[in-house]
C-alpha cells in the first residue's frame, strides 16, 4: 500500500514531479517540461498483444512528434528461448530529442543520497530488461534511443517526498543479454522429448503423467525448493543418483567434471582422478586438512579424558574433583 501511494504521488498531475527529477537528473540542460507539455498516451486494450501493440504505437507516435510523452505502465515484449514474455515497467519517458528512459519507482528510502546496494542492484537488473525490451521497439523506430541510464525514484530519507538517481544498467545489460542466448529454446526442448510425451493432466491418468514424468531428465537445485512444484520429485532423483546439484548449484561449478559423490569422495581420498586437476587436488588438500583435524581433536580428548580420570581418583583437599 505504501509503495501504490508513493508511485501515485510521483506520477500524479500528469508525471510533473517526476519530469522535474528527471530534467534535474538526466536533462542535460533541458528545461522542466510543464504539465501542458507533456503527453500522457492511453495504453489500454485488450489482452498483453494489444497493449504491447498500443505501448509501441505510443512510442512512435510521441517520437515522430519530437515532444515529451509519459508512458505509465506500458507493456513490453521480449522474447525468451522463443516464446513473448511480457514486462511492465513503472513509467517509460520519452524526450523530444527522441531518447527513451526507463522508470522504476521503488517504496525503499534513499538516505542521504544512497540506497541499500542489494536493492538497488535487484533494481538495476529489472530496469535492464526493460531496456532490453524497448531496445526492439526502437530498432523500428526512426531517430528512436533508448538510454542505458535509468531513473530510480524512492522516498527521500524517512518520508514520503520523492527523489531521484540515475543508475547505469550496461553491465546488467550484457549479462542479460548473454543469459538469453544461453537459454535452451522451447522448440528444442520439446523435440528432446520421447515420442507421444505430454503433460495434459486433462487426457492422462495419474500413472500416465507419472511415466512421462520420469521420462524427463531433472535438473534439481536447492532454489527450486521455493519455486516449482516438481522440486521434491527432482530432489529425490538427484539424491538417488549422488549427483553433486542436490548440494547447491555453487558446489556442482566448484567441482566441475566430478558429477556424483561417490567420484568426489573417490577423488578427495585418492583413489580416483588426475593429481594434475586442481580440482582434484583442492579436494585432496581438504581431505587431508580434515584428517589432521580429526587426529588432533582425538589427542585432545584423550588428553583431557587421562586428566579428568586422574583427579576423579584421589580426594583433593577432602573432596572428590571428579565433577570438573
Amino acid at each position: 500500500m505504501r509503495g501504490n501511494a508513493f508511485e501515485a504521488r510521483v506520477k500524479a498531475d500528469g508525471g510533473t514531479e517526476l519530469m522535474r527529477l528527471l530534467a534535474d537528473r538526466l536533462g542535460e540542460g533541458v528545461p522542466v517540461p510543464g504539465p501542458d507539455e507533456v503527453l500522457v498516451p492511453d495504453l489500454a486494450a485488450a489482452g498483453p498483444e494489444g497493449r504491447t501493440a498500443r505501448t509501441a504505437l505510443a512510442l512512435r507516435e510521441a517520437t515522430e512528434a519530437g515532444a515529451w510523452a509519459l508512458l505509465d505502465h506500458p507493456l513490453l515484449a521480449l522474447e525468451v528461448a522463443g516464446s513473448p514474455a511480457y514486462l511492465e515497467p513503472d513509467a517509460v519517458v520519452v524526450r523530444p530529442d527522441g531518447r527513451w528512459t526507463v522508470v522504476e519507482i521503488k517504496s525503499f528510502p534513499m538516505i542521504d543520497g544512497s540506497a541499500d546496494a542489494a536493492k538497488v542492484g535487484a533494481a538495476a537488473r529489472q530496469a535492464a530488461v526493460y531496456v532490453l525490451a524497448l531496445e526492439r521497439v526502437a530498432e523500428l523506430t526512426r531517430g528512436a534511443e533508448v538510454g542505458h541510464r535509468v531513473l530510480l525514484v524512492c522516498p527521500k530519507d524517512f518520508s514520503n517526498l520523492p527523489t531521484a538517481s540515475v543508475v547505469d544498467v550496461r553491465k546488467q545489460l550484457s549479462v542479460t543479454r548473454r543469459q538469453l542466448t544461453r537459454l535452451a529454446r522451447i522448440e528444442d526442448i520439446a523435440d528432446s522429448l520421447p515420442e507421444g510425451t505430454t503433460f495434459d493432466i486433462g487426457r492422462r491418468t495419474g500413472e500416465e503423467l507419472a511415466g512421462a514424468v520420469e521420462s524427463v531428465s531433472a535438473a534439481y537445485a536447492p532454489e527450486c525448493l521455493a519455486a516449482c512444484e516438481l522440486a521434491f520429485h527432482c530432489r529425490s532423483r538427484a539424491r538417488a543418483a549422488d549427483a553433486v546439484e542436490a548440494l547447491g548449484r555453487s558446489v556442482r561449478g566448484e567441482l566441475g567434471a566430478l558429477t556424483t559423490v561417490p567420484e568426489v569422495l573417490a577423488a578427495a581420498h585418492g583413489e580416483a582422478g588426475d593429481p594434475a586437476d586442481p580440482t582434484v587436488a583442492a579436494l585432496r588438500r581438504a581431505a587431508a586438512l580434515r584428517a589432521q583435524a580429526l587426529a588432533f581433536a582425538g589427542r585432545a580428548e584423550g588428553a583431557l579424558t587421562g586428566r579428568l580420570a586422574g583427579k576423579s581418583a584421589g580426594p583433593v583437599d577432602g573432596k572428590a574433583d571428579g565433577c570438573h
